[in-house]
């Protein structure tokens, strides 16, 4: 693969892999902390709207599915915090009217014919270097906002009663760690599609979790899972010609598989 290196969309999809990794380990890990698995999957299926409304009016693809799915996050956030009792049939609404609307505007493009795998399933090798610029700013803007605001979503993560005895406002925080997230799924689109983003955003968090004792070392160590992983899924996938979304998932899937049974093995020993 040593060769593919000279190829500039090579180069891209590897920073476009690492990008998304750093994006992932960290967002992955506040969003299995805090329970938010169904709701990460709903603002994945749901940004598909914002692609489709995007292509309908000749935008930015990232751009329509960054505004669309802050919207789909907000309205999520709204939602849970304040009719929880009909949250799972919200949640199913706004998955499937999401991608619905995303679907029928692109039927509606005139002499637009798209391949809907693309975005299920990603197209990291089609990462452009105006795609890298925008998923980089993306990625920074969680950076910063984490690091500024981490000891208050970490007291929001674990314990939100607490939290709100000091003060924080647990609602509002609560809502950033969804914006953040939608944020994420975004820019995880072009790299493992639509479909297998929570795979993404929970198996190197769930080994993290395994050899971590806090919050930040989760982040640290899903971050790096999933750089390896996707990196590992790149050199498969232009080795043996695979669609490189889909095999990035089976190589974390298989790690986990086999991290599972180390454990178990470890234990019984």
């Amino acid at each position: 693969m040593l060769e593919a290196l000279n190829y500039s969309f090579i180069q891209n999809a590897i920073i476009a892999g690492l990008l998304v990794s750093i994006a992932a380990g960290i967002i992955g890990s506040l969003i299995v902390v805090n329970r938010m698995v169904f709701l990460a999957g709903g603002m994945a299926h749901t940004s598909y709207g914002g692609i489709g409304i995007a292509i309908y009016f000749g935008l930015p693809i990232f751009l329509g599915a960054t505004v669309f799915s802050i919207g789909a996050a907000l309205l999520m956030s709204y939602l849970t915090l304040y009719q929880r009792e009909r949250i799972d049939t919200f949640i199913g609404l706004i998955w499937a009217c999401g991608m619905a609307i995303g679907i029928i505007l692109v039927d509606l493009t005139p002499g637009y014919n798209v391949d809907l795998m693309s975005y299920l399933f990603g197209t990291i090798l089609a990462v452009g270097s105006d795609d890298l610029i925008f998923m980089a700013i993306l990625v920074a803007f969680i950076i910063v906002v984490v690091s500024l605001f981490y000891r208050d979503i970490l007291a929001v993560s674990y314990d939100s009663e607490y939290a709100s005895l000091r003060g924080i406002n647990v609602k509002v925080f609560y809502t950033l760690i969804l914006v953040l997230s939608a944020l994420t799924v975004v820019i995880a689109i072009k790299v493992v599609g639509l479909i297998l983003v929570i795979a993404l955003l929970t198996i190197p968090i769930y080994i993290a979790e395994k050899l971590s004792n806090s919050l930040y070392g989760m982040m640290v160590i899903s971050a790096l899972l999933s750089s390896l992983f996707t990196l590992v899924g790149l050199y498969l996938s232009y080795t043996f010609n695979l669609t490189s979304g889909a095999t990035i998932i089976i190589v974390s899937a298989m790690s986990l598989f086999m991290f599972i049974i180390y454990k178990k093995i470890r234990v019984g020993a």
